[in-house]
């Protein structure tokens, strides 16, 4: 759909769809740049509160995942009106504000329409260095992949509709998909990286093409050492998966080379559709420990090594 466009030809535009990137990076008059998202979904979650807190979360990942700074932002809400109170509409503001509060972002307005299904977002602007802009068209052959978040976030939260995750692992999977990216953005940053990209709903496998795609590199991904929630894999086996996960396999599983030989359904993880996931980032492998000093340092945890770029082969993805 896109291709029936006309191109952008505005040299202000330092990022757009072209590479299908997390967001677009607009350069201003005073060589300063505005990075620009927008996301929208239906409840992951029944709890409001947290439904806003994990869509705000998402929205502003994209930022991060930019090496941007977010700053300001609009709620985007569809709301079904006589099916639900106005009190779900209030907490699922609250929570996305409590949330964006805690990103150093103001909240300025939005918009709201009635609409049968539930849905909410923001759009979300933030400040960029142009001359250091992280976007997924930068990976080198010979860096280090590293992830931010564990996968599985889809798998469980289809256990949750189904009404067979336990309330323990509710609040798990809420408190990382709840959690922001800043830590790993600012730490990236620090380290010096130039490619990274947010793990969201094409799952680790379909976000880990478009960066090899855009970066004209195969990425390659040791399946074993790719973090997963406890028991996410358990539930993949007991036949619970999410719509998106066939999907994406469909799609995505031709674009990848499988070296694994591994059994079960541990690979179907990687094209798990994630919501508000962490960040997938490209990393000269000696500036790995500043990234780990300065990801400590801000309070992040559970990132993990798990693969490498390579040079172009005859398929973006490769699972060894």
């Amino acid at each position: 759909m896109l291709d029936k466009l006309p191109p952008l030809a505005d040299p202000r535009v330092l990022v757009s769809s072209n590479t299908v990137d997390d967001a677009g990076v607009y350069l201003l008059d005073d060589g300063s740049a505005l990075v620009l998202t927008v996301d929208f979904f239906t409840p992951i979650v029944d709890d409001p509160a947290d439904f806003g807190r994990i869509a705000a979360a998402n929205a502003v990942s994209d930022i991060y995942a930019m090496g941007g700074r977010p700053f300001v932002a609009l709620n985007i809400m569809c709301f079904p009106d006589g099916e639900l109170p106005m009190s779900v509409m209030a907490d699922i503001l609250i929570g996305s504000q409590e949330k964006m509060s805690e990103a150093g972002v103001i909240v300025i307005g939005g918009h709201s329409v009635s609409d049968r299904e539930l849905k909410f977002g923001c759009a979300v602007i933030g400040t960029i260095d142009p001359a250091n802009v992280v976007s997924n068209a930068g990976a080198r052959p010979g860096q280090i992949l590293v992830l931010t978040k564990p996968l599985g976030t889809g798998v469980l939260a289809t256990a949750l509709k189904l009404e067979r995750l336990k309330a323990s692992k509710l609040r798990e999977i809420t408190d990382i998909m709840s959690a922001l990216n800043r830590a790993a953005s600012e730490a990236m940053v620090a380290a010096g990286a130039r490619a990274a990209t947010d793990v969201t709903g094409f799952g680790l496998a379909g976000h880990a093409i478009e960066m090899a795609e855009a970066s004209g590199v195969t990425l390659s991904l040791e399946l074993s050492k790719i973090p997963l929630l406890d028991g996410a894999l358990d539930t993949l086996e007991a036949g619970i998966s999410p719509g998106g996960l066939f999907t994406n396999q469909q799609f995505y599983g031709t674009l990848t080379n499988d070296r694994s030989g591994a059994a079960g359904r541990s690979v179907d993880l990687v094209y798990d559709p994630q919501t508000s996931g962490g960040l997938l980032i490209a990393l000269d492998e000696e500036r790995l420990a500043t990234f780990e000093r300065e990801f400590g340092a801000r309070g992040g945890r559970g990132a993990r090594v798990m693969g490498r770029v390579a040079p172009k082969g005859d398929r973006p993805l490769e699972l060894v």
